[in-house]
């Protein structure tokens, strides 16, 4: 007869409805049923119901807590690791991860009453992501540059960090991250140009493998007149202070 270890006892159960279905396998279900895509970087807050994050947390908490009883640390005895598990899944969930399991923020649009034509510069807006192959953090800056005309919604400057910080909180490869959130900027705005600068540090370079601290990625984004003329291009990327 199997014996049942403390570790067996003490690990919390996976959260599950009436039937004994986990609520990652209800989500996944509503998400398949829908013929969404439903990749690393990409948002899912439509298929959670209410209620149904905090049981995901009760979820990821569980099958961490197995993870950690494989890397066989004692969390029964280790003072340092007895809540690690619940602590981890709820930085994924609750934090680093979050831009995948809440709607975007509601932003305010404004028409361009006073038919603005001139170029505007946002940055440098703090960005922190995780790479989506080692979930290490990717730690950088973004420039945003908009050039609007009498049709443009305004928004607010502290709505493109928040706009940015939804896209971020993902894992993320930068590349794809700077054209989610170029898509994005050009929905609610609808700019004549839009140009997108990103400069980070990733810690899949500093933590682990070659760990280079000194290496950063840049890459960008251009759209419209940003793409078509160059020395407005030019004097975009000459304003970024560097």
């Amino acid at each position: 007869m199997l014996m049942k270890t403390d570790s067996d006892m003490t690990a919390p159960a996976p959260s599950a409805d009436d039937h004994g279905v986990p609520v990652s396998v209800k989500i996944r279900e509503r998400v398949l049923a829908a013929r969404q895509r439903f990749h690393s970087n990409d948002n899912i807050a439509e298929f959670i119901q209410p209620g149904e994050l905090d049981l995901l947390l009760d979820e990821v908490a569980a099958k961490m807590q197995g993870v950690l009883d494989s890397l066989v640390i004692d969390l029964d005895n280790d003072h340092n690791t007895g809540d690690t598990a619940r602590r981890v899944a709820k930085m994924y969930i609750k934090e680093v991860f979050n831009g995948r399991y809440v709607k975007g923020p509601n932003i305010t649009e404004f028409p361009n009453a006073e038919h603005l034509n001139e170029l505007m510069i946002v940055g440098p807006i703090t960005v922190r992501s995780a790479c989506s192959h080692h979930f290490c953090p990717v730690i950088g800056r973004i420039w945003i540059g908009i050039m609007p005309n009498e049709h443009t919604n305004v928004i607010g400057l502290s709505k493109y960090a928040r706009l940015a910080e939804w896209i971020m909180g993902r894992p993320q490869i930068q590349e794809e991250a700077v054209v989610q959130l170029a898509d994005l900027i050009q929905e609610k705005t609808q700019p004549d140009g839009l140009a997108i600068v990103m400069e980070a540090s990733h810690y899949c370079m500093a933590w682990r493998g070659v760990k280079d601290m000194d290496s950063k990625m840049i890459n960008s984004v251009m759209r419209g007149v940003f793409l078509k003329d160059p020395n407005l291009r030019r004097e975009f990327l000459s304003l970024i202070p560097r």
